[in-house]
């Protein structure tokens, strides 16, 4: 799989992405505050640290450490959780804290605009970073993610959580789910959403704390703690210091680990130009989820940058297994059974910006990038069985439908799956899955994508509080969930819940614009354009963003307004 070349000359859509506007609804629970709340019982929860001392790497060339501290946030008496949704883009963000107790199961709603995105709760944590002579050269918060990497406390809590990998960044997600496992602690270092610190090489000493107001809401006790830190430089290019272990010590950027498995135009590995609006996380979509930090005990322990899925841990590296598909073609009449069916639905786009293109575009034009998702909200799994033909790079496509017990009860043919060789894609495509085109004003096709074939991978979290929703999807890895080329079968599936993003910008796939008037136009996203997937409902497929072009051939620009409260060029 390729990464996007450096030397493309990006113009983001905005100098910056301005903040998302939120306002957190009224629900039905008690609010936080109120003494029928303080009644709920709620889990225990502390800060603890893996060890009173941490070594940090400094890799040659860069000026940022990574504060990954070894703090974690436990959970004891029962699981912390919460459910963080919102109704529409209309509506502002609700976070509620799910509390079960027992057989019963309440909620309190968290304080009206505290919680302004899916990312996590912000200003969690405070941090501080102290040199040898006393001066503080760090000091500031940082959000906490409770689906950061995470790891048993006891050996009698349970054997996996039960809550889903890292926390969203979609600009349009609508509904995540939070959650620290009763018996269990989640890091609370940010990864890649944590900003590096410039500080010198040397000995320092960090303290960590929950700040007042989340220890108010949770009852936590008022403690720090305090660690030795010492900064050392690394060169990646001396023996024992490889890929694997600089993505470790920078919070395995890659998400699911640091194995790059990028869609073709699906935010392929690697840092973007400086200037672009577009940030590409490796082997997901453009605004995947960032990924847990491997937590520091195990990195301590000895383990590597792969230390992978197991009993009583996860460090978010986990390489899913290929989807295995049915033994062969389905036979017998080809049925359609009442029973659950996917609902397919796009995102509007985001991440737009003007680019000169890619290797293999025209010289000298203007091309519109954007990225683009669609999501599956259920309440069952689009699962899309591929069968070749001897001899040719084609396969025939067939989408199986399943009863309540999970039983296979029809299929029907849909279309094609076909082999691309390009460098970059290399795996098989379902054909007709969506449809990107320009819109004029008043709403005329001007210019259509020529990508309308797709490898199905569930990249990002787009709402795991609708009904079937899989909080732990299998084919998130594009290495394993598309085949090879000598595959004679291929099973590719988007789970409830999740959706597959797309980044327009290789050639075909973004808009010409060159020689556009300047002017309005929407950018329009299509799932299931040709209606040959069968689904719960074929009237909320299409999505539009309103940009607007100007400028002049070889410097044009365009702006995004905000998609009602959702402020993401």
């Amino acid at each position: 799989m390729t990464r996007p070349s450096l030397n493309r000359f990006w113009r983001s859509a905005l100098a910056a992405s301005a903040a998302i506007t939120v306002i957190a609804g009224v629900a039905a629970a008690a609010p936080f505050g109120e003494k029928s709340a303080k009644a709920e019982p709620a889990p225990k929860l502390r800060l603890i640290a893996a060890s009173n001392s941490v070594t940090l790497d400094k890799w040659e060339g860069e000026t940022g450490v990574y504060l990954d501290l070894g703090t974690y946030l436990t959970a004891e008496g029962g699981p912390l959780e919460f459910n963080v949704t919102r109704k529409s883009y209309k509506d502002g963000i609700v976070a509620k804290q799910v509390i079960r107790d027992g057989k019963t199961t309440r909620t309190r709603t968290l304080p009206a605009g505290l919680v302004k995105d899916f990312s996590g709760l912000p200003g969690f944590v405070q941090v501080t970073l102290t040199d040898k002579n006393g001066k503080k050269v760090v000091d500031r918060t940082e959000a906490f993610c409770p689906n950061n990497a995470s790891g048993r406390v006891r050996p009698d809590a349970p054997a996996n959580s039960k809550y889903p990998e890292s926390c969203p960044t979609n600009p349009f997600t609508l509904g995540s789910v939070w959650g620290v496992e009763n018996g269990w602690a989640s890091n609370t270092y940010a990864g890649y959403y944590s900003e590096p610190v410039d500080v010198p090489v040397g000995e320092y000493t960090a303290t960590v704390s929950v700040t007042k107001l989340y220890r108010a809401l949770f009852n936590l006790p008022d403690e720090s703690k305090t660690l030795k830190v010492t900064v050392r430089e690394r060169d990646p290019e001396k023996p024992g210091a490889g890929v694997g272990a600089r993505s470790s010590a920078q919070g395995s950027h890659g998400s699911h680990g640091s194995k790059a498995s990028g869609h073709s135009g699906h935010g392929a590995g690697g840092q973007a130009p400086q200037g672009t609006g577009h940030a590409y996380h490796e082997g997901r979509g453009a605004d995947a989820p960032a990924p847990p930090a491997l937590p520091y005990a195990l990195k301590a322990a000895g383990a590597g940058a792969h230390l992978g899925d197991g009993p009583g841990h996860t460090d978010g590296s986990r390489i899913a297994p290929a989807l295995k598909p049915n033994a062969q073609r389905p036979t017998g009449r080809a049925a359609v059974p009442n029973v659950p069916k996917p609902d397919l639905r796009s995102l509007p786009a985001w991440d737009i910006g003007i680019s000169d293109g890619e290797d293999g575009d025209i010289p000298g034009k203007d091309y519109m990038v954007f990225s683009a998702n669609v999501w599956n909200a259920g309440p069952a799994p689009l699962v899309v069985d591929g069968f070749r033909s001897p001899g040719k790079d084609l396969m025939d496509a067939y989408q199986y439908f399943y009863d309540a017990n999970g039983k296979q009860v029809g299929y029907s043919p849909t279309g094609t799956m076909e082999w691309d060789p390009r460098v970059g894609h290399e795996h098989w495509h379902f054909t007709d899955f969506a449809s990107y085109r320009l819109l004029s004003a008043d709403q005329k096709v001007i210019v259509r994508s020529g990508k309308e074939a797709f490898c199905l991978a569930n990249t990002d979290a787009v709402d795991y509080t609708v009904k079937g929703a899989n909080w732990h999807p299998n084919n998130t890895d594009l290495s394993t969930a598309c085949g090879q080329q000598n595959s004679l079968s291929v099973r590719e599936v988007l789970d409830v819940g999740s959706g597959d993003t797309y980044t327009q910008y290789r050639p075909g796939q973004s808009f010409d614009v060159t020689d556009l008037p300047n002017g309005t136009y929407y950018i329009q996203v299509i799932a299931n354009p040709e209606k040959r997937l069968h689904e719960t409902n074929l009237n909320n497929n299409v999505a539009l963003r309103k940009v607007v072009l100007s400028g002049t051939t070889g410097a044009r620009k365009v702006t995004v307004p905000p998609h009602d409260l959702i402020n993401a060029p």
